[in-house]
């Protein structure tokens, strides 16, 4: 958890770094990401080997922390292709500015047309990134939520559980007043032909 706060104040810095030192802020974090991964894997291993009754929870949070990281790393890589469109944006207009144009219509006709391509271009990368961005949005909520269904589907298992080993307990009293209801009727209809039996024998 320490680690990915680390990596969180790093990303702060990623918009107010110069040209020269952005790279070396990339690289370190990129360090620290890589550093978290490498310790997550030995936490998963870790987990498994805790006892059944706490194995579960220790897999949500590195599962947590996993998603965190992963999150992390797209927005580094989100940066760093921003930062590579600028960069080739601005040497292109630097190139364009560079040219010499002529009166000749043939001369100025070709930077423009390239120009125009390159804008369409930058904006459907633009919009390729935003698309990119939302999904990976979209996926990290889904999961959350996944993770809250599973939780209550953990407890409405638990309550039917709970239910099921009521219901049997009122079963078993029922079968065994339906077995002693069996034994008093046969025992009243035995008695009862006794009765009729004596009736008839002293009778005649």
């Amino acid at each position: 958890g320490r680690q990915v706060h680390e990596v969180q104040s790093y990303m702060g810095r990623l918009e107010t770094s110069d040209k020269e030192s952005v790279h070396l802020v990339e690289n370190e974090i990129q360090a620290r990401i890589d550093n978290i991964f490498s310790n997550l894997e030995r936490l998963e291993i870790l987990s498994s080997k805790e006892p059944p009754n706490k194995r579960q929870n220790a897999k949500l949070r590195v599962d947590q922390l996993k998603y965190d990281v992963q999150h992390l790393q797209t927005a580094l890589r989100n940066f760093q292709h921003r930062r590579y469109l600028r960069e080739q944006q601005e040497r292109q207009r630097e190139e364009l500015l560079a040219r010499t144009f002529t009166t000749n219509d043939s001369d100025t006709t070709i930077p423009i047309d390239e120009t125009l391509q390159f804008n369409e271009s930058l904006q459907s990368a633009h919009r390729g990134m935003d698309e990119l961005i939302g999904s990976g949005t979209n996926i990290l909520q889904g999961l959350r939520d996944q993770r809250v269904t599973l939780k209550g589907t953990h407890k409405k298992i638990l309550d039917v559980a709970n239910m099921l080993g009521l219901s049997n307990t009122v079963m078993r009293l029922i079968e065994k007043r339906a077995f002693q209801d069996k034994f008093l009727m046969l025992g009243g209809m035995a008695l009862t032909c006794l009765i009729m039996f004596l009736v008839v024998q002293y009778l005649t």
